[in-house]
């Protein structure tokens, strides 16, 4: 039990590490004010509606789009390395005490006591099913 749950934490430790160091881009296309397309990690396609430019150089329309495209970039962590001169003594006092709890949390006990093992059950006076007549058929 105790080798599962250590690779269990171990893979999600990794995990942790990856997802920490790993940069992310949404790209979101809104037509109007409504959200048409998302795209992980390429541009939004958008909905087809974009404006095109006048085919005529004297002509000049100024119309503003309905569409609206927007980018959020999720950036990762770069620096991985934690200084321990920096860690703070109520940190190391918090690490001490997780290290203490976690190495004491798999110990078994030594021997199965049951408390009520000495102890009589209570003696039936009366029925009560018969008493309410309700039976389970």
């Amino acid at each position: 039990m105790k080798q599962v749950l250590h690779k269990i934490m171990s893979f999600a430790m990794a995990l942790v590490v990856l997802l920490s160091t790993m940069s992310f881009t949404f790209n979101m296309h809104y037509c109007g004010d409504t959200l048409v397309e998302t795209a992980l990690f390429q541009k939004a396609k958008g909905c087809g509606m974009e404006m095109t430019q006048p085919a005529k150089e004297g002509c000049v329309i100024t119309k503003k789009s309905c569409c609206s495209d927007e980018q959020l970039v999720v950036d990762g962590q770069n620096e991985l390395k934690l200084n321990l001169d920096q860690v703070s003594l109520e940190q190391h006092f918090f690490i001490a005490s997780f290290v203490y709890t976690y190495i004491n949390l798999f110990e078994g006990v030594k021997n199965n006591t049951v408390s009520f093992e000495t102890y009589q059950p209570p003696l039936v006076r009366t029925q009560i099913f018969k008493l309410d007549e309700t039976y389970l058929i």
